[in-house]
């Protein structure tokens, strides 16, 4: 089974409109769909904006549903002039810029754990390929693998995003995928995220990401649905 975790209604509608046979089932006020994409086991859910609302989702999934994989898939800003709206960015790994004991004298981003610390949670290598590959011949569209940024905070002053690329390298920023990756990484479960750019690197406003995400959002549906066509292909 393979699970997808979206902030938006926009993202996740998608996905259940591909889906037969479809199962519901509500935790935590948070709703689960399940049932087959193609002859692949799946499970999706919108989880709402921000980290806790991710981290929730995805530990009642794993909990719950004990899916190979997990993908959090949706929209992002882009933190790179080489970055254009509708363009696509795939976690190598993630970050949570809005991590900082920088007075403690800890790196900016570093995450503290029961049993350790650490900045980076990579992204699952398999699942992040085949994403890649899943891409490939969409139309207008440049792919990106590299780092994705995330913070509960709405990102749009050029001057935020310039200082968040530049102290984690990252190409992306968005609200949820850092979450994700954590309960993910903290449960062995592979996980990817997937984001399409819904606003760019100049000053941007709310208005921008509410007219490109839907646009957006449509491009990433695209990719899952050819990642789970390759997922058919290696089940045989």
């Amino acid at each position: 089974m393979i699970g997808f975790i979206c902030a938006l209604d926009v993202e996740i509608d998608g996905i259940r409109a591909m889906m037969t046979d479809p199962q519901h089932r509500t935790i935590a006020r948070i709703t689960y769909y399940s049932g087959r994409i193609g002859s692949v086991d799946v499970v999706c859910c919108e989880c709402g904006v921000g980290k806790v609302n991710a981290a929730i989702a995805t530990q009642i999934m794993i909990d719950c549903y004990q899916p190979d994989g997990i993908i959090n898939s949706g929209i992002a800003g882009s933190l790179s002039q080489k970055i254009a709206i509708g363009d696509i960015v795939i976690s190598k790994d993630c970050v949570q810029h809005d991590m900082d004991g920088t007075e403690m004298g800890d790196p900016p981003g570093e995450i503290w754990y029961n049993d350790g610390r650490r900045l980076d949670i990579p992204a699952d290598e398999r699942v992040t390929a085949l994403l890649q590959q899943a891409c490939e011949g969409l139309g207008d569209t440049r792919v990106f693998v590299g780092r994705i940024a995330t913070g509960d905070t709405f990102v749009s002053l050029r001057s935020r995003r310039e200082r968040i690329a530049s102290m984690f390298s990252a190409l992306a920023c968005e609200m949820e995928g850092g979450a994700v990756a954590q309960v993910c990484y903290r449960n062995g479960v592979p996980f990817s995220v997937l984001r399409c750019i819904s606003d760019d690197y100049n000053e941007n406003e709310l208005v921008d990401f509410v007219k490109f995400r839907s646009l957006s959002a449509e491009k990433t549906i695209c990719v899952i649905r050819r990642f789970l066509q390759l997922i058919e292909q290696e089940n045989g």
